[in-house]
């Protein structure tokens, strides 16, 4: 942290507020909310050795701070929301819902007509929502129109007009969806009786409803009105039924939320549940892409204040499996242990794990398979394999010009290097170069640990060499019984031949093929992690070298005298001729009498 940003974080306030991280360029890359700036703003740049390293990234491109004072942490939630949805900052948490959910609108008129609208308007009307499942808002308006009759027009009816009788019966009427109050055949008071009824409806309170309805119904059988008793009988048969089919927890529930929380290293999925009189009458999931590992408690809150302020809800008691990282004026958070809102916790942890599910499957059908399991698939069909190689290993014999023979071992799994499995073996009973004997040696000494430990076999076996490479490597797993258990083929480096076992033709791959490049691929490996071990031995032998005892030897003339003779004994038996041909006159003097000194 330089001292520009020093000096901006040392002057910060102790007040609730929001701050933005700004780069080089001044655009917001982060917006976050504090309770108290000043020690919200330092603990990002107190780094600890497992922060996630898009954090580290983020902290190394702030270049200004910037903030806004509030009067509670509750207006810093507000504000955070509307700033993060307004720029969209690469390293805020990225809410994957965009949008724009219907409502349902009773109309600020005469004789208020009652529809789905996606706009909301400041004009004095009510609208009741945004139901995020589309489906649930046109089920309750069919049921609204089956229950009630209802103008639909866009006539203007006023008291005035009415009784200059400027309008007509339509349609409607004569089909019997509208009972005409433009013509003065039903009262105002007799409509807005019935608007009552349908806001206790959208507001899920069916039960009053319904009472409100069999009151009615009596009352107009214990006048002999059988008629009109038989169609408010019809219409309380239809709102029970619709009433069954309302997901119910328990009556003792009212105006309730509920969240919950399922997460995996890439997002997080919350659901959320609004209860009125006992039963589900709301549902909505969103997923949350993570930026910097942020926390459960964090995007829980994250989540709650977005989705209560999307679908308008004040309930004050929020059901939550543990306490978010945030906290709302007069809202009670419950965590339940047993009981009512402990089932209904359950029941939201269960959408909320199957629609992460679903999405995963989603995304599988998309793309249903990975570039490895298609390069797999296309190694399988260019090489006539049996299983799918899933696992392969790739075998190179190196030393080092006659000396120090190892064999290395190259493993991709799912088409990808396996760093972590890859092997050295330093040849133990071979004696000078020879290919074919150390490759019999380490092909038997890999499968034989191998079946000892009961571990996996690969699926394939490359051998870096031609048909002799290839028969030694065959000896071996005939000696160990897995001849026919493992596809096994070689390689010769020249014009890239492929040899199976028993087969004196060999296969040539197109050189453009994904096939012959990931064979490629492990061969290359096999021989790096080869040369590489050469190396590393080779270097610790020359810093632990006595050659650094004589006057005048550096690092450089030690590696000239290792490259050449191989080993100190080497050195030490070389004539002077052989030294000063070497390194030169001088060195090879100086080495020739240390050792003839020290014999």
């Amino acid at each position: 942290m330089n001292d520009f940003l020093k000096d901006i974080i040392s002057s910060l306030p102790n007040n609730p507020g929001v701050y933005q991280f700004f780069d080089k360029n001044d655009k917001i890359i982060y917006i976050g909310k504090a309770k108290n700036l000043k020690k919200r703003v330092q603990s990002h740049f107190l780094v600890q050795k497992n922060d996630n390293a898009k954090k580290i990234f983020m902290l190394n491109r702030i270049a200004n701070i910037k903030f806004v004072i509030v009067d509670t942490e509750f207006d810093a939630l507000l504000l955070e929301n509307s700033l993060i949805k307004k720029w969209q900052p690469r390293y805020n948490v990225l809410l994957k819902d965009d949008k724009t959910f219907p409502w349902i609108c009773i109309k600020n008129e005469n004789f208020p007509r009652v529809f789905h609208t996606r706009n909301v308007y400041k004009d004095g009307s009510e609208y009741y929502g945004p139901y995020a499942f589309v489906k649930t808002m046109y089920v309750l308006l069919d049921l609204i129109r089956q229950l009630f009759k209802l103008r639909n027009c866009n006539l203007v009816l006023s008291e005035e007009n009415i009784k200059k009788n400027k309008f007509k019966t339509c349609l409607e009427f004569h089909i019997g969806n509208c009972k005409a109050p433009c013509v003065g055949l039903e009262s105002q008071d007799e409509y807005n009786s019935t608007i009552k009824q349908i806001r206790q409806l959208i507001k899920g309170h069916i039960s009053a409803v319904i009472q409100e309805m069999k009151i009615l119904m009596k009352s107009y059988a214990d006048n002999f009105v059988y008629e009109k008793a038989q169609i408010l009988k019809e219409k309380i048969s239809l709102l029970v039924n619709y009433q069954s089919k309302s997901t119910v927890v328990s009556t003792k529930l009212n105006n309730v939320d509920v969240f919950s929380i399922c997460s995996n290293n890439e997002s997080a999925f919350v659901n959320f549940f609004k209860v009125a009189n006992g039963s589900v009458i709301q549902s909505h999931t969103v997923e949350l892409k993570k930026k910097l590992d942020e926390s459960d408690q964090e995007l829980l809150g994250y989540a709650i204040l977005d989705i209560r302020l999307r679908l308008n809800s004040n309930s004050k008691e929020i059901v939550v499996p543990f306490k978010p990282d945030m906290s709302l004026p007069d809202v009670k958070y419950t965590i339940p242990q047993i009981g009512d809102k402990k089932q209904l916790l359950e029941l939201s942890f269960r959408n909320v794990k199957y629609f992460m599910m679903e999405s995963k499957s989603k995304k599988f059908l998309k793309n249903p398979e990975s570039p490895g399991e298609r390069l797999m698939k296309v190694l399988q069909k260019d090489l006539n394999l049996n299983n799918l190689p899933a696992h392969i290993e790739c075998f190179d014999i190196s030393n080092m010009q006659g000396t120090d023979a190892v064999g290395s071992i190259s493993v991709f799994k799912d088409a990808k290097p396996s760093k972590k499995d890859y092997r050295i073996f330093n040849i133990k009973t071979v004696e000078g170069p020879n290919d074919y004997a150390s490759l019999e040696e380490v092909i038997h000494r890999r499968y034989k640990r191998i079946l000892d430990e009961n571990s996996s076999l690969p699926q394939l076996i490359i051998i870096d060499g031609g048909k002799g490479q290839l028969g030694a490597a065959v000896k071996s797993l005939s000696k160990l019984n897995l001849i026919g258990k493992i596809a096994v083929i070689g390689i010769a480096k020249k014009l890239e031949e492929i040899f199976f076992p028993g087969d004196s033709i060999p296969l040539y791959l197109d050189k453009r093929s994904e096939s012959l490049r990931i064979i490629q691929h492990l061969r290359n490996e096999a021989h790096r992690f080869g040369i590489k071990h050469h190396r590393n031995k080779s270097e610790k032998r020359i810093v632990n070298s006595e050659i650094f005892n004589v006057k005048g030897i550096g690092q450089k003339t030690a590696e000239a005298l290792f490259h050449k003779f191989k080993s100190v004994k080497s050195i030490k038996e070389a004539s002077l001729q052989d030294l000063q041909n070497c390194i030169g006159v001088a060195k090879g003097q100086s080495v020739f009498n240390y050792f003839l000194k020290n014999k």
